[in-house]
């Protein structure tokens, strides 16, 4: 088993296009691959033209898994492409998206990203209902939900659904006939939209994937909407009233979104520098040069130097063929996977007194090497600065992080972390510092995993694997 880096882990992607008189697979294809940061465990795409559904999954990325026959065989104007890092549910080819659900008369094909937290008791609900159940992720449970809602048409399906779910969910959907996008009502995890030429239509979990297949960006799916598009066009099939509450992942700014995308209104890379800015105001010291861990900490890092006067400067490269560091359970290994992943250079940080800014520290295995890297580079001082409080709470909806007696903060002080990790300083982002940083009203977003304080009721500590079969 693997057991990937020292970071929360990235939930899924997910792509829908509507394309009249075109092929929509290739669109789903290429929006799903500028996602792909968000999982690499497994990928699929479903495609539908008015007559038929049809479907390819494939474990690993979508360039190992897929050929130019795969999509030629998925035909249709419709189709949704997803690409998972497992939150509910093993890394099994059976857990892969899309999953289509059959109910009395309908078939569905569903993409999610998030995570339902009564998924098991809906499941056991379903069971009695007569549902087959042939896998252990939440997203079966969603659409099959849906399909066998008891109800005589879609809207009325999607609304009985909405109102039984809880948790996070930006889903894509399809039927023979049309294109469905829904959002959980709280607006956890991101979803857009996007016009293509003529009457063409697509939704991804970010921005960018719209630069990729060339629409224009819209604007996001509101929470507690759903959003059919057929020949008809674009409509508003249903709408939950959510009493203007949200809580968009804080997460997805700090690591989980790529640095061109835009979230709640704020482009991605601004909100790095800007919490680089904010590390400079709140843990200032004396120091030669900034450098970020790439990739995910680099406009922060700029940031920092910008505010701090300091020079910026690359002291660690990245192997961007390597993809994501696997830890394996001897320490040495773990040393060496980070080795193979991030490289010094001697010639730019020897000597130097270096501030390294990194976008968050969970367990703290990867920052030991790190912080051993640059000394073996000839650093002369290492100081950590992180763009995000300390992670003491598990998250629950959407991202698969250790349990608490894992997570290095909730067992230990700044302090002690720092001599721990091996740095010289150590200097996190405050929360009201991060707020301030992604300019986001704190009542409109979740930070539950630096303060414990969920949107919504949560079972504490959720196994990831409470539905295997």
């Amino acid at each position: 088993m693997r057991i990937p880096d020292d970071r929360p882990r990235d939930e899924c992607g997910v792509v829908g296009v509507y394309s009249p008189n075109e092929q929509a697979a290739p669109e789903a294809f290429f929006g799903t691959y500028a996602l792909q940061h968000r999982g690499q465990e497994s990928v699929g795409i479903a495609s539908a033209d008015g007559e038929q559904i049809r479907l390819r999954t494939a474990m690993g990325l979508l360039v190992q898994g897929f050929e130019e026959s795969d999509l030629q065989r998925l035909t249709g104007h419709i189709a949704i492409g997803h690409t998972r890092y497992s939150t509910t549910g093993g890394s099994l080819i059976q857990n892969a998206q899309p999953m289509i659900a059959q109910g009395p008369g309908v078939e569905i094909a569903v993409g999610h990203n998030g995570n339902l937290v009564n998924a098991a008791e809906l499941r056991d609900e379903m069971a009695g209902w007569g549902v087959d159940f042939r896998t252990s992720s939440d997203t079966e449970v969603l659409a099959n939900i849906i399909a066998n809602a008891p109800a005589g048409n879609w809207p009325d399906r999607i609304a009985y659904a909405m109102r039984r779910v809880r948790g996070a969910y930006s889903m894509v959907g399809l039927t023979r006939d049309f294109l469905l996008a829904v959002r959980d009502p709280l607006g956890v995890r991101p979803l857009c939209i996007g016009k293509l030429n003529g009457d063409g239509w697509v939704f991804a979990s970010e921005s960018c994937a719209l630069d990729h297949v060339g629409a224009d960006f819209v604007r996001e799916v509101d929470p507690g909407e759903a959003i059919m598009v057929d020949e008809n066009g674009f409509r508003i099939l249903y709408k939950r009233e959510t009493n203007g509450r949200r809580a968009s992942c804080v997460f997805e700014h700090i690591y989980f979104a790529r640095r061109d995308s835009v979230l709640d209104g704020k482009l991605v890379y601004a909100s790095r520098m800007a919490m680089g800015r904010q590390l400079a105001k709140e843990h200032p010291v004396e120091a030669d040069m900034v450098i970020g861990v790439p990739d995910s900490a680099t406009a922060a890092a700029a940031g920092y130097s910008q505010e701090s006067g300091i020079p910026f400067g690359e002291g660690l490269v990245n192997n961007r063929y390597v993809g994501r560091t696997f830890i394996l359970p001897d320490q040495r290994l773990r040393d060496l996977g980070v080795r193979t992943k991030l490289n010094p250079l001697p010639e730019m940080i020897s000597g130097k007194r270096l501030v390294v800014v990194e976008d968050s520290i969970v367990r703290g295995t990867t920052s030991v090497p790190v912080v051993n890297l640059l000394r073996r580079g000839g650093a002369k001082e290492v100081h950590l600065r992180i763009c995000a409080p300390p992670i003491v709470h598990p998250c629950q909806l959407g991202i698969d992080m250790p349990t608490r007696r894992e997570l290095i903060a909730s067992n230990k002080t700044v302090d002690e972390i720092c001599a721990a990790v091996g740095a010289d300083s150590l200097g996190y982002l405050s929360h009201d510092g991060l707020v301030e940083a992604v300019d986001l009203p704190e009542d409109r977003i979740c930070s539950a995993c630096f303060t414990g304080n969920h949107p919504f009721p949560v079972q504490l500590e959720m196994d990831k694997l409470a539905l295997e079969v």
